[in-house]
């Protein structure tokens, strides 16, 4: 099989994973659930649920959590989707292909199904410390999933571009990194350090693994600045050019497309180079980094 077939298999993997994982969509609050399930299963790429599995077959095999922590990830994921997505923050109809969930059902009920999710993502990790208490590496995750989640992660970057919107002068590089970083960087690190704690690497063999996810990360980011600004809506399922349509300064913007390009390349074959360094490989791992940056969604 071709790396893309075997992609597209793990993703339908993950799929059924996620659709397990929900709640069901029943009792009085069956519709803020059925609100869940819209903006789970609206399909993408999966990237950090996969890195999670992947992460934690460089270090064990059938590892123990992994399924919760995957589907507890791209809970919170799909969260930070729906408040981005609201008419406080990027005001967008459409992700992935189809209408947002503030667009099909209201605002009030998606602020409610992003708050959902990222309880439940809480609570699907927790169920694996409560499962598995001989896996040691379990509690750790759970720490580096709240955290590169929260106020000093992902959160933390999504308030310092909001704030920094529809400013007079231009962001400066420090900034922009910042931002990434934490925005989008943060959550990918999480899946590289949370699968491989999973599967049994130490600490410092986790720390290698976050450096990897931060270069993914800001590989991953500048590769969606640059489609935001060429790419087509029926390739990224979402209107383009909303970058400056809301005045953003982004790496793309600041430092050019030449340069831009060049430095997703030079990441990602840094964080290629990180995942070779062990004892054991995992080819897949290897290649679905280095296909960030081919990518056209």
């Amino acid at each position: 099989m071709s790396f893309e077939e075997i992609r597209e298999e793990k993703v339908k993997e993950i799929e059924k994973l996620l659709e397990r994982m929900l709640p069901k969509v029943e009792g009085p609050q069956a519709k803020v659930i059925e609100a869940m399930h819209y903006s789970v299963m609206a399909g993408g790429k999966r990237l950090r649920p996969m890195l999670l599995k992947e992460a934690s077959l460089l270090y064990g095999q059938n590892c123990e959590g992994v399924e919760e922590f995957m589907a507890a990830l791209e809970f919170i994921h799909t969260y930070s989707l729906i408040h981005d997505d609201l008419p406080a923050m990027d005001n967008d109809e459409y992700r992935r292909g189809r209408k947002t969930t503030h667009v099909v059902f209201g605002e009030d009920l998606a602020i409610l199904a992003g708050d959902a999710l990222l309880n439940y993502a809480y609570e699907t990790a927790a169920s694996a410390v409560i499962k598995y208490p001989e896996n040691a590496g379990i509690p750790q995750a759970f720490a580096i999933l709240a955290g590169k989640a929260g106020i000093f992660g992902m959160v933390g970057g999504q308030s310092a571009d909001v704030l920094n919107e529809n400013r007079t002068e231009p962001l400066s590089l420090e900034e922009i990194l910042f931002i990434h970083e934490n925005k989008t960087a943060a959550l990918i690190e999480c899946a590289l350090m949370c699968g491989s704690l999973l599967g049994g690497a130490d600490l410092e063999q986790a720390d290698r693994m976050e450096k990897a996810g931060s270069a993914i990360g800001l590989a991953f980011q500048i590769q969606d600045d640059i489609l935001d600004a060429e790419g087509t809506f029926e390739e990224l399922g979402k209107p383009i050019g909303s970058d400056e349509k809301n005045q953003k300064t982004t790496y793309l913007s600041l430092m050019g497309k030449e340069q831009a390009r060049s430095k997703v390349k030079e990441l990602t074959e840094e964080a290629v180079a990180i995942l070779q360094e062990g004892e054991k490989r995992n080819p897949f791992l290897e290649e679905l980094v280095l296909s960030l940056i081919t990518r056209r969604s």
